[in-house]
């Protein structure tokens, strides 16, 4: 579709816009941009409002990492959650995956990535150091490793392992029920689920 041709610029630019979203080509980008064309104008203005507030307030908790509303986010700031228990992922959709299985009442903390040497993603670019800070502070009595079952999660695992083992507390890492290079966000509930509860430590797995 590289040599279509717009009957208007402005619909060309829109299109080109949504294109650059992931998984979205310029066909796709082409129905979507009809299709709010063909909706009345508060539509589309509902719907720019709503990614530009997005993108404009939205805020990362401070003690996790989470997407928040607010400075701290709601999971961290639920006193029914057990803040002694700190699940590390890799990515929000992690959390948002394991809230799916209702299995799991602690923390989390997002790392924002996993060490991946081959993308320049090391140690220094990852939320490593808050992690640190938050399990030498001594309220922290388990650290769930949660990341892909992949070469980069095990790296990150590891490092991890070195970083927080000073510190003695438990470190476990979820079951291998979840096939090798799968990635949480696939996973299926129930199978996420008893990952978490069947978690082991994570000295046994090296």
């Amino acid at each position: 579709m590289s040599s279509q041709t717009f009957p208007s610029k402005l619909l060309e630019n829109a299109v080109n816009e949504f294109s650059r979203l992931p998984g979205i080509g310029k066909k796709t980008a082409l129905r979507l941009v009809l299709y709010l064309l063909r909706q009345d104008k508060g539509v589309a203005v509902q719907f720019s409002d709503a990614i530009r507030q997005m993108r404009e307030e939205i805020k990362y908790c401070k003690v996790c990492h989470n997407i928040s509303d607010t400075d701290v986010c709601s999971i961290c700031s639920t006193p029914s959650r057990d803040g002694r228990l700190v699940c590390v992922v890799e990515s929000v959709k992690d959390v948002m995956a394991i809230e799916n299985t209702q299995q799991y009442h602690g923390v989390y903390h997002v790392l924002g990535g996993v060490i991946s040497p081959m993308d320049g993603i090391g140690p220094n670019d990852l939320s490593i150091g808050s992690l640190e800070a938050r399990v030498k502070d001594g309220t922290v009595a388990e650290v769930i490793f949660a990341l892909p079952t992949t070469m980069e999660g095990d790296t990150t695992n590891f490092y991890l392992y070195r970083k927080l083992e000073p510190y003695q507390v438990k470190i476990t890492t979820i079951a291998r029920g979840v096939a090798i290079g799968d990635e949480l966000e696939y996973i299926d509930e129930v199978t996420l689920g008893r990952s978490l509860v069947n978690r082991q430590l994570f000295s046994t797995t090296l």
